[in-house]
């Protein structure tokens, strides 16, 4: 055999083992539901796989960079855009919105996004969002994500970090206002829209399993479902974690979901061909 068939062979070998081949490269931004992925720890390990590991373990021509900032609003995503050291990639996921709920935050109007007015609304946030990934590649996919339903938020590592669920508004707005609004900036903009909210089956039913409370009358403790425990108070001075291990359901702390709620999101996003 010739070296000219030899290097020929070989050169068939690699690529038949996929050697050299390029991933698509995936920016996933977003706050605590993203960022915990890579931080299992801070979910007292409750959370074993996230989305972004959950969707590459089945695509491994994808590779993620995990952009998820703990706690953070699209507002303030909007505000540090230029600091964050974002990267070309394929395709960028945008799943921002529920902490914005909770701060109070302005959703604005489709015409915020269309005129671009900042940072005092969600929607013009987004405008810089997309505005920037658009700058770093013209051509890449961009899939926006809808917050999920929220239910009674405590927080495994500091019970006073809690808040009520998305059965009730804040701030006069209700959580699903942020995902039409980003349901209508899909639609302006022609591009996918994961509406988590409404279509993952996420909802104020299957959060938890229960939450348990104490009851007022007898000071035993109880195990509550929805809407059951909406009103029953919760002492983080004194009370046990309401969510004990037996109690997750598609969340594993009435917020952040569990492995069950992340491999719900990872095949949404394969449903709206992220690779």
């Amino acid at each position: 055999m010739t070296m000219k068939r030899i290097l020929l062979l070989a050169i068939l070998i690699l690529c038949s083992l996929g050697v050299g081949k390029r991933k698509t490269t995936w920016v996933a931004i977003g706050d605590s539901i993203t960022y915990l992925n890579d931080h299992l720890d801070e979910t007292g390990n409750r959370l074993t796989k996230g989305y972004m590991t959950q969707f590459t373990e089945k695509f491994p021509d994808v590779q993620y960079i995990n952009q998820g900032h703990n706690g953070w609003t699209a507002i303030k995503i909007a505000e540090q855009i230029e600091t964050l050291g974002l990267e070309k990639a394929d395709v960028y996921t945008v799943f921002l919105g529920t902490n914005d709920w909770w701060h109070g935050n302005a959703i604005g109007t489709l015409d915020d996004y269309k005129k671009n007015t900042g940072t005092g609304t969600v929607c013009g946030a987004f405008r810089i969002i997309i505005n920037k990934l658009r700058q770093l590649n013209k051509k890449a996919k961009i899939i926006l994500m809808t917050p999920l339903q929220r239910g009674d938020f405590v927080y495994i590592n500091s019970f006073k970090n809690n808040a009520f669920g998305s059965y009730n508004q804040k701030n006069g707005q209700s959580l699903e206002q942020f995902a039409n609004a980003l349901l209508s900036i899909g639609e302006f903009e022609k591009i996918p829209v994961v509406d988590l909210y409404h279509d993952s089956g996420i909802n104020q039913e299957n959060m938890v399993n229960f939450k348990r409370l104490k009851d007022s009358k007898t000071g035993e403790y109880k195990e509550y479902k929805y809407p059951d425990f909406v009103g029953v108070p919760f002492d983080p001075q004194t009370d046990d974690y309401p969510y004990p291990v037996e109690a997750i359901n598609m969340t594993y702390d009435g917020l952040h979901p569990s492995d069950k709620g992340n491999k719900i999101i990872a095949e949404m996003l394969a449903k709206a061909r992220l690779r």
